[in-house]
């Protein structure tokens, strides 16, 4: 998002340190008529978040809730758009709190006219080091994985003493208390994306089927990031545009996947998950700790949302940039620097 809307080139709100980036509206709410999942991540690589207790957490979740999703506010960043829910991506400071910030989220939006997300970004050292005790209290819809920077990444697939999806799904059917909550494989959208994990995409939509088939709790891919997965251009992935007819005809990785997962058929969920696509390239994590397929209705898109389909299961999620690719729709995760004024220390990238 700093890309996009910041304190130095757009106005604040008086007496905050709060962009407004009302102008973005629109764009917000033309992808959401479109079935995109657009939702909130907090945290990041760098974003050491934390809360000191239960109280404050629960403070926190009213002030986001009011700000970004169904509460009021004077001082709402995005205007009248309202997201459809909130994403942890907590990588530093430690996990007291999250679990009540979680419940208090889910308390707002019990009886909401429309359905809220509760997502996380774990990295996929099993548990994960500041998400887990949170995953194992609370419901989440979706986990999207960091398969990346770590020894059970992408790259160490065919290593069974690396790969650990395994453990995610047995995760999601026995611990988890949704247990119809959906596993993403996280994955580098490009070279440059992580410090390692990246798969071209013929290896990763490989990986991706074979997942498929084995474990009933895989949810899709998530890209990181948005930024990165439209820059990774290849001719490879042009002439598979063209033989599959992609939706954004100009070969991005993004695209490739989406199109490898869709036209392979099979397997996956009939349960849309949620979303993130953050707008702000997050720095990869370097932490080596616990850091489906109903018929397509693929209408294109406008505006912000580009040239993508509406929701079509088997697909993977953008997470702009957390591309997310899940097996339906391309969601988008906006990640938002709290000003210090209402913040916990600082929640972001």
């Amino acid at each position: 998002m700093a890309n996009t809307c910041n304190t130095n080139d757009n106005g604040v709100f008086p007496g905050t340190e709060l962009p407004n980036c009302s102008f973005l509206a629109a764009s917000i709410q033309a992808c959401q008529a479109k079935g995109k999942i657009i939702t909130l991540s907090l945290g990041g690589a760098t974003g050491a978040a934390s809360f000191t207790s239960d109280a404050q957490a629960q403070q926190f979740a009213d002030t986001i809730w009011n700000l970004f999703l169904g509460g009021s506010s004077s001082t709402r960043p995005f205007g009248s758009a309202v997201l459809d829910g909130i994403d942890l991506d907590i990588e530093g400071g430690g996990s007291t709190g999250f679990a009540a910030f979680v419940t208090r989220i889910r308390s707002h939006a019990n009886g909401a006219s429309k359905k809220y997300y509760v997502t996380a970004a774990p990295q996929c050292p099993f548990p994960d080091a500041f998400l887990g005790p949170t995953l194992n209290a609370v419901g989440f819809d979706a986990v999207y994985v960091q398969f990346y920077n770590n020894f059970c990444g992408l790259t160490n697939f065919n290593n069974p003493n690396a790969w650990n999806f395994a453990q995610w799904d047995t995760w999601a059917k026995t611990v988890s208390p949704n247990k119809n909550v959906k596993v993403y494989i996280g994955a580098p959208a490009a070279p440059s994306a992580a410090g390692s994990g990246y798969v071209d995409v013929n290896t990763l939509a490989n990986i991706a089927k074979t997942t498929r088939s084995q474990f009933s709790s895989f949810g899709g891919i998530m890209l990181w990031d948005a930024s990165q997965a439209f820059g990774n251009r290849s001719k490879i992935m042009d002439r598979m545009d063209l033989i599959h007819g992609s939706l954004s005809a100009n070969g991005r990785y993004d695209a490739a996947i989406k199109n490898a997962i869709r036209t392979s058929g099979g397997g996956g969920t009939t349960v849309p998950p949620p979303p993130p696509t953050t707008t702000t390239p997050k720095p990869p994590s370097t932490t080596t700790t616990p850091t489906t397929k109903p018929t397509s209705t693929s209408t294109v898109g406008t505006g912000a949302c580009g040239k993508v389909a509406a929701w079509v299961n088997n697909i993977a999620v953008c997470r702009s940039q957390k591309t997310k690719l899940h097996d339906s729709n391309v969601l988008l995760a906006v990640r938002w620097r709290i000003p210090s004024n209402i913040r916990v220390r600082p929640p972001i990238q």
